[in-house]
């Protein structure tokens, strides 16, 4: 489903090497025009409270997480898509275009940043100013729900309207495209954070275990799943006893983790079913023939994609390399005049 190209880097691309970024609130992705994807790292930032400086970004930091001393600080800085901490979001995205930019071009690059629909002005604002502080020369942003039918191939141009739902870390956006517009679109606060979290105050609530996010994102990612796979599986999960205090492993199965996730599903699910009642009736026509296209870390949830289909009567297709199309899509744009001046804003 999704289109793999590159256009070749003229001169423009060796003066500056323009960036794409998904700053995701799980991983940021950065995209460079005739490269593709060259950072795809976990949000997280680790800070030395005491020397007041980043020890690490990405995936170093995400191996500190509930195992640093008390002068140490792991931060995810992005939460329900939104910047929390507005200094470390900043710290990393530096870090994050400094690695992007190995090969720094002559001038400053021009950043193309895909954000949820559902944010503030005030969020807008700080998206743009933390890229231009990490040192961007100017900045747009696009709806992640575009960026992401973009990257999945969609013709988002064209009259036919066209299903996107992108399951990310803090946000799950759907919307219908129609010649390169939204016509039809919601935002809701959940997604494989709170994915994770369900497990947390399951194991909690049925097991008296206390866990963290990284443990109940390993479990989720072993044994997870929306509907049943047909293949019940076990896993061992280990933690804190909320009760006595002292380490105690419990033995889960596929099926615990499914009750578990019941909700932020429900929620997914609820999402999309909002947009299809608000979706004018020949546009619905379209998107029952064409389906839904489905995206974002979350795609890659075993029987998301069926359990969308039960609920919706529609058919459903996953993207390829779901956890890059919005990046690819949003690099896309940024190589297009055209793409970026109909589907994207320039900040301020």
């Amino acid at each position: 489903m999704a289109r793999h190209g590159h256009r070749h880097p003229g001169l423009r691309w060796i003066l500056s090497r323009d960036l794409a970024v998904d700053l995701g609130t799980s991983n940021t992705l950065i995209h460079v025009a005739g490269e593709g994807v060259v950072v795809n790292e976990p949000s997280v930032v680790a800070i030395d409270v005491a020397a007041r400086r980043v020890r690490a970004v990405g995936a170093d930091a995400k191996r500190m997480l509930g195992r640093v001393p008390e002068s140490t600080l792991v931060v995810r800085p992005l939460r329900e898509g939104a910047i929390a901490d507005f200094e470390a979001t900043e710290a990393m995205l530096r870090a994050f275009v400094a690695r992007a930019s190995r090969s720094p071009g002559l001038i400053r690059p021009r950043v193309l940043i895909a954000v949820p629909s559902c944010i503030t002005p005030v969020e807008r604002r700080a998206v743009q100013q933390s890229a231009r502080l990490a040192g961007a020369r100017e900045v747009y942003l696009i709806e992640q729900a575009v960026a992401a039918a973009v990257g999945a191939g969609l013709p988002v141009e064209e009259a036919p309207g066209n299903l996107v739902v992108d399951v990310g870390g803090g946000t799950t956006e759907v919307a219908v495209l129609a010649l390169g517009g939204t016509v039809c679109w919601r935002s809701a606060r959940t997604g494989g954070d709170a994915f994770d979290e369900a497990i947390v105050l399951y194991m909690r609530r049925k097991h008296d275990l206390v866990i963290g996010a990284v443990t109940a994102e390993r479990v989720k990612l072993a044994i997870g799943s929306a509907l049943s796979t047909g293949d019940p599986r076990r896993q061992m999960v280990h933690g804190r006893d909320a009760v006595r205090g002292m380490p105690r492993g419990v033995e889960v199965s596929s099926e615990d983790i499914r009750e578990a996730l019941e909700v932020p599903l429900q929620a997914v699910a609820r999402v999309v079913s909002e947009v299809l009642e608000g979706t004018p009736p020949e546009l619905a026509s379209d998107v029952l023939e064409s389906g839904m296209v489905l995206t974002g870390g979350g795609a890659l949830l075993p029987g998301l994609d069926r359990m969308l289909a039960d609920r919706t009567g529609l058919p459903v297709m996953i993207a390829d390399q779901p956890l890059e199309t919005v990046v690819s899509g949003a690099g896309e744009c940024l190589a297009s005049p055209r793409l970026l001046r109909r589907l994207a804003t320039r900040a301020g």
